[in-house]
């Protein structure tokens, strides 16, 4: 199992888009072969910071999430909200 973790900086003045834009796109997300679950967290002390905490079967489920034409599609708009550039982390559970 995979987790990841990406997170984004949003510009200030798209934070309500942004959201928007995820809770619309999270259901086909959900339907990549291999997700579990995705999430989406904000900053408790910044508004503009969100996170997005996926779970993947693999590393090869998440790579070909990332390397579909839906996943270039939405990241091509999204970026666009972006006030800084994102990170992202994967992981795994060792404890």
């Amino acid at each position: 199992m995979i987790k990841r973790i990406v997170k984004l900086e949003i510009k200030p003045n798209k934070v309500d888009e942004f959201k928007q834009f995820f809770e619309n796109n999270k259901s086909q997300i959900l339907t990549f072969d291999g997700c579990e679950s995705v999430t989406l967290l904000q900053d408790v002390n910044d508004d503009c910071t969100f996170f997005t905490h996926s779970f993947w079967k693999s590393e090869n489920h998440l790579n070909s999430y990332r390397n579909s034409d839906f996943f270039n599609s939405v990241w091509s708009k999204v970026k666009l909200l972006f006030n800084n550039k994102p990170m992202a982390w994967s992981l795994i559970e060792i404890l």
